[in-house]
């Protein structure tokens, strides 16, 4: 059974945002504890990260939204812990004009292919992405990048319930990620 980590972003994914509900939905799946939701500080999310992820008894999937996202890139640049993959919903693009002053710290991400497999989910219409930045990322990164169409910031304000597409989406990438560790290993 795959262990997931969900990384809620700014604000902690209130009780309507799909991330709380497939939480509640899978108890495989469980939250990283920072100190504050409110008021992120980089540091204390670094750690809070990695102790999820030491934590887990197989290596996990990284659920992200928003701001954790970016928390993902800077994790996987400074821990050496092994994940299986990282699925990533509404990067937000520091350059933003509603990107949070708060949020600074966790902007200049590094610019290097993951360590991993990863999947962006993007929307065309996301007000912390109004210029392509999740795209941006996914070719540095070495994402794959999914565009969702117009969903705003894939949270619950997009009114999206359950969100049975993303969770399609997830399952999916974890099969990927199943399927790859499946494959044999090539003769060199």
């Amino acid at each position: 059974m795959t262990d997931f980590i969900i990384l809620p972003g700014s604000g902690g994914s209130g009780e309507a945002h799909w991330q709380t509900r497939w939480q509640q939905a899978n108890p495989a799946m469980r939250r990283f504890s920072p100190a504050s939701w409110d008021l992120p500080d980089f540091d204390d999310w670094v750690a809070a990260l990695e102790t999820a992820v030491s934590q887990a008894t197989t290596p996990p999937v990284l659920i992200a939204h928003s701001l954790s996202c970016l928390l993902v890139a800077h994790w996987q640049a400074a821990s050496s812990r092994q994940i299986a993959g990282a699925f990533l919903v509404a990067v937000p693009d520091p350059a933003s004009p509603v990107y949070p002053a708060y949020a600074i710290p966790f902007a200049d991400t590094p610019r290097g292919p993951f360590r991993f497999r990863s999947l962006i989910v993007a929307s065309t219409d996301d007000p912390y992405d109004p210029h392509g930045f999740a795209v941006t990322k996914a070719g540095q990164w070495g994402s794959a990048l999914h565009m969702a169409g117009p969903l705003g910031h894939i949270n619950s304000d997009s009114g999206l319930g359950d969100w049975p597409a993303g969770m399609a989406l997830l399952m999916a990438f974890e099969r990927g990620i199943q399927a790859a560790g499946q494959e044999p290993a090539i003769a060199r």
